[in-house]
């Protein structure tokens, strides 16, 4: 990781009737304009982020995505659609002054790039993806629901399945969200912690295993974890 500098400016940029984007602009105000997309969705940015990107030669962008973050209201999923944030990330590049920039995404956030990129390819230097997580009926149905991850780790699974009522653990998802969208505040907050003890888990349970995986000197790492590069330059 690289030095973690101090933003040079930031602010909120409203960007529909109810919502309003945190933003920040770091490193070299002269420098190779990226802007870096983070994942979840709704997990927000941090300063942490920063450090992905050499200071001295990347004016870095960073934004918190509708109902993340530092950007208000918090949490709020009206009007929070993938073809928001691509048009909130547009508003961004136009705020900024910026005619072309490289777009950073892992996890959702490469999702969100790869749509951003799709619907603005002339703005996209290029792309840079860690992470990939598209959002697929397969993904999801990997990560939330029985027969995929559950068998990985199935005490932790026990505690995501707690909360659901036995009748609906046939479709996880569709239950979790008819609780987390439903009238029961008390119901909300349990399945939301529920959902996001689970997902942490996840990742700290993937992070650990990188962290203790050694390659063999002679074989190199495999394609899983490397970080795809894909440039939208010709050639």
């Amino acid at each position: 990781m690289h030095p973690i500098r101090e933003p040079i400016r930031s602010g909120l940029l409203q960007v529909s009737d109810i919502h309003q984007i945190y933003w920040e602009e770091s490193g070299n105000p002269d420098g190779l304009p990226v802007i870096f997309l983070h994942g979840g969705p709704g997990a927000g940015a941090s300063p942490a982020c920063r450090g992905f990107f050499n200071p001295d030669v990347f004016r870095i962008v960073i934004i918190d995505q509708r109902g993340c973050g530092r950007s208000l209201p918090y949490a709020c999923t009206d009007d929070n659609t993938t073809w928001d944030l691509v048009a909130d990330i547009e508003k961004i590049r136009e705020m900024l002054g910026i005619q072309k920039w490289l777009v950073f995404g892992g996890s959702w956030g490469s999702t969100l790039s790869l749509a951003y990129a799709e619907t603005h390819p002339e703005r996209v230097a290029g792309l840079v993806l860690r992470g990939i997580f598209l959002c697929r009926p397969s993904e999801m149905a990997w990560l939330d629901e029985a027969g995929g991850v559950s068998q990985i780790y199935p005490a932790q699974w026990q505690k995501f399945l707690a909360p659901v009522a036995e009748e609906k653990r046939g479709g996880l998802i569709a239950a979790y969200h008819e609780m987390l969208f439903g009238e029961d505040e008390a119901g909300r907050l349990k399945a939301a912690k529920a959902w996001a003890d689970w997902e942490s888990y996840l990742i700290r349970s993937a992070s650990s295993r990188k962290t203790s995986m050694k390659m063999p000197t002679n074989r190199s790492p495999s394609p899983v974890w490397k970080t795809i590069i894909l440039s939208t330059k010709a050639g």
